[in-house]
């Protein structure tokens, strides 16, 4: 039995170390994986500091392994052994052409690697362009970055393109956000009266931060500033300061209390103008210069 397991393996020597290679190349390509996505969830229950360099190196491992084994397995078969050591010994040409030819992925992939050390965004951060692209940033790869719209829609960006772009970070050392909460009411409304319901009801929204200095608080400062901005032609326009914890936060917090501000301003006697017309119709001096009617 033993002499037949050792004519088995003399035998089919080259594959069972091809297959060997392949299946060691597998296993750690997988155990690497399972600890990479151990190491994430961690990190996204404590913390999004350093998930975006996490993903990163996680794929960047994962493709060098399976590089590395695959190289090796063909080095061991003899007929193509030559074939890698010519590719070894022309390796710097073989490096220029394949920079010539795959220039555009190096550079995605040398981006990456800037985003990722620069970090002008990270994962889960929300981002926003110039042209009203807009989403939250779900992974990082060495190509390409993923956004999710709010529509739950993936927009694939290569690395080279959103390097060099300019846009807007929400969450770029701060998540807090402040939205202008502008309201026009009638000329004769009571502006005081109207300061005193936005305030109200954007202070009592569960939603809505006190965003003020120490300083500001000794002062005497409010939490929710209110002030005339405009006079329109048919309205006096006011803007409210409301702060909130994030950018979600922020936007529920803005749809609400438009709701229950106007909802108090109708209770209050509040008026919310809209544009009127009025049409006049120009009736004739002499009606008898008018031409007969047909007949």
């Amino acid at each position: 039995m033993h002499d037949q397991v050792m004519e088995f393996i003399n035998t089919y020597d080259l594959a069972l170390k091809i297959i060997f290679i392949l299946t060691i190349t597998f296993i750690l390509a997988r155990v690497v994986n399972s600890v990479y996505k151990k190491v994430l969830d961690r990190s996204e229950k404590e913390s999004d500091e350093h998930l975006t360099t996490y993903k990163f190196i996680g794929n960047s491992i994962s493709a060098i392994i399976y590089a590395v084994g695959i190289s090796f397995a063909i080095w061991n078969v003899p007929f193509l052994k030559p074939i890698a050591q010519s590719l070894v010994a022309g390796a710097g040409i073989l490096a220029i052409a394949v920079g010539f030819a795959s220039q555009q992925s190096l550079g995605n992939i040398i981006s990456g690697f800037f985003i990722v050390i620069s970090k002008p965004y990270k994962i889960n951060d929300r981002i926003s362009f110039p042209d009203g692209l807009s989403g939250v940033v779900e992974d990082i790869g060495l190509r390409h970055t993923v956004i999710r719209n709010f529509e739950n829609q993936r927009i694939i960006i290569p690395n080279s393109i959103i390097s060099n772009q300019l846009l807007i970070n929400s969450n770029f050392e701060d998540t807090k956000v402040c939205k202008f909460v502008d309201i026009g009411i009638s000329y004769g409304s009571d502006i005081d009266l109207a300061r005193k319901i936005m305030t109200e009801e954007i202070e009592n929204h569960p939603l809505n931060i006190d965003n003020r200095t120490m300083e500001d608080t000794l002062k005497g400062e409010p939490r929710v500033s209110v002030r005339v901005t405009l006079l329109g032609d048919s309205a006096v326009n006011m803007r409210a300061w409301a702060w909130a914890d994030s950018p979600p936060n922020g936007f529920r917090m803005y749809c609400d209390v438009l709701e229950s501000i106007k909802k108090r301003f109708d209770k209050e006697g509040i008026v919310i103008p809209f544009p009127q017309r009025t049409i006049s119709y120009l009736e004739p001096e002499n009606k008898e210069e008018l031409p007969p009617e047909k007949e």
